[in-house]
């Protein structure tokens, strides 16, 4: 019958040609903001290259008072991309000693940590989830209905990189007081063995290698107590959610 068939072209409303015929600006822009942010990555590991600690000394230096700002904000833009910090905390320790330096260190990677963050929130999850690549099962396993556990195991995770923790946490819902508690206390032990031995490079004394040795074994210490809690936080959680599924009566 003519009612059940299909309405024609010529037959469907202003409305539906103009949905058809309109472009998916949100999504063709957020494809854009991945690709130039995959380019800037991939730019950014392969032809930055940090300078030696010898030099960037010499470059915070000549910088005069103003350098302490220099170097806090060489680091965050460091922390803000996939580059290592490692050859920042080193600098600052070996540049400004154990306490300046874990100060000014921290300054930056939490600054760096955070800008990361933001970006992740505009650039949201699909485009993230894309541009974390072989990295995004694991923060997408981890930190989804995560909190504040969740990102200090990840940030304390021996060898795992700061970068996916800032940009998964930005895109799969960690609100903004949680990441920035748990970067800035899951941060502090690993920023501060290696300023330590930053330090101690540039002043081999005693001090200096007993911060070394208790720094480290803060590093480890932490990381363990943190796992723990988080997996218990993620057990405790599956108990709750399976007592409060009530049972179909049949």
């Amino acid at each position: 019958m003519s009612g059940h068939e299909d309405a024609s072209p010529a037959e469907w409303s202003p409305r539906t040609r103009q949905n058809r015929g309109r472009l998916d600006w949100p999504t063709i822009l957020r494809n854009i903001a991945l690709a130039l942010a995959l380019l800037a990555g991939v730019w950014a590991v392969f032809n930055v290259r940090l300078p030696s600690v010898d030099v960037l000394q010499a470059d915070i230096a000549a910088a005069g008072f103003w350098g302490f700002a220099v170097f806090v904000l060489i680091y965050m833009g460091v922390a803000a991309t996939p580059i290592p910090v490692t050859i920042m905390a080193t600098a600052g320790g070996l540049i400004y000693g154990l306490s300046f330096g874990t100060i000014l260190s921290m300054v930056g990677v939490v600054g760096g940590c955070w800008i990361g963050y933001w970006i992740a929130r505009a650039l949201g999850r699909d485009t993230v989830l894309r541009l974390l690549g072989s990295h995004a099962e694991t923060i997408e396993s981890k930190l989804t209905d995560g909190g504040f556990y969740a990102v200090c195991a990840l940030r304390l995770m021996p060898g795992f990189p700061y970068w996916p923790v800032n940009y998964g946490s930005g895109a799969l819902g960690i609100d903004n007081r949680t990441f920035l508690s748990a970067t800035v206390i899951s941060s502090l032990p690993g920023q501060l063995s290696l300023v330590a031995v930053g330090a101690f490079i540039g002043e081999p004394n005693v001090l200096n290698g007993i911060a070394v040795g208790i720094s480290w074994a803060l590093v480890i210490a932490l990381t363990i107590i943190t796992m723990r809690r988080w997996k218990s936080a993620r057990d405790s959680e599956s108990s709750k959610n399976a007592t409060t599924e009530v049972p179909d009566d049949d």
